[in-house]
């Protein structure tokens, strides 16, 4: 299960927005003004069925979407967009959540809405399940029934169990002695079984007590790990660092105030390039790049920028051909 939340779904939002404005609507959403977002809105909503979205709309707008009432939008409508325009542009840090609901419609980020997306698995996550997929540890879950059934046959068998007793064959010749006697299993008692001493315990009972001990380390371990983590995380430059969350900044920055702990994000690191550097691996970028201003900054993985909150984009071999090959020339 991911540990998605709001506010990372706000984050993908402003991610989808910035991929958008050099999109098909670019005109509409690189000057998102009240006009332009009400042109988007009809545009995204003329043909789109969604009962989520229409849902949405209504909520937000007061009246539900009608394509052939486009006059609808009023004063108090275009003023309801502008709120939506200064979350995309940043000006706001605790938008209304039907207006996050409804920004996710105009740059159509998929999964939507929040329900939907918190339902995501962590890419990461995901990596481990396709890893074990075509293992042998990886198998299907048996219903619950289905393992009821198989210990109640199981335990039927062993009531019914018998077990034979041939006789010795000093008796053989005997006569009325029967030559074979069936007992349950319950009742035989073994002649020759001595008394069990304290180290000659059953194999699965050591086994048992070892399974124990195993997990008491384990869980001692992780306990060990969860109480020496940091509550809060600051980017330093170049890496993120574990610190309190009780941390004093100075300064105004918000981008290098203690942010909480993000196991997702802990290991973004920005990098150096040169020619040499391998970008790709299996024709799949494996640095990925943000601009800042005139410049270009490398990082090795996907997120957003720690400092401006832009969202990291996979490397490209123009982005190489312009800003490392050219630099070095």
């Amino acid at each position: 299960m991911s540990n998605y939340t709001f506010e990372d779904y706000k984050k993908a939002i402003k991610a989808k927005y910035e991929e958008e404005i050099e999109g098909e609507y670019s005109n509409n959403l690189s000057s998102p003004t009240p006009a332009n977002l009400k042109k988007l809105c009809i545009k995204r909503f003329k043909s789109n069925n969604s009962k989520d979205d229409l849902t949405t709309f209504e909520s937000f707008f007061d009246f539900p979407f009608d394509k052939d009432k486009k006059n609808l939008f009023g004063d108090d409508e275009m003023n309801k967009l502008e709120a939506v325009k200064r979350f995309f542009l940043g000006r706001t840090e605790n938008p209304a959540e039907d207006t996050i609901q409804l920004a996710a419609i105009l740059v159509d980020l998929q999964p939507r809405p929040f329900r939907e997306f918190r339902k995501q698995i962590d890419p990461d996550d995901q990596e481990i399940i396709n890893d074990l997929r075509d293992t042998e540890f990886f198998k299907p879950q048996k219903s619950s029934d289905d393992l009821i059934d198989e210990v109640e046959t199981a335990n039927s068998m062993d009531s019914d169990s018998t077990f034979t007793v041939e006789e010795p064959e000093l008796f053989q010749n005997q006569e009325p002695v029967a030559t074979k006697t069936s007992l349950p299993i319950s009742t035989f008692v073994t002649i020759d079984e001595k008394p069990m001493s304290k180290d000659d315990k059953p194999i699965s009972m050591k086994w048992g007590y070892l399974g124990i001990t195993a997990v008491i380390i384990g869980l001692g371990l992780i306990l060990y790990l969860t109480l020496s983590k940091k509550d809060c995380i600051q980017w330093s430059g170049d890496h993120y660092d574990e610190v309190s969350c009780d941390l004093k900044i100075e300064g105004t920055g918000t981008f290098n105030s203690p942010e909480p702990y993000d196991e997702r994000i802990i290991n973004l690191r920005r990098i150096k390039v040169c020619d040499t550097t391998i970008f790709f691996k299996n024709e799949k970028a494996v640095v990925w790049y943000a601009k800042v201003g005139d410049s270009v900054e490398f990082f090795n993985t996907h997120g957003m920028h720690p400092e401006n909150g832009r969202a990291l984009r996979p490397i490209t071999q123009y982005i190489i051909n312009k800003y490392v090959v050219k630099n070095k020339k």
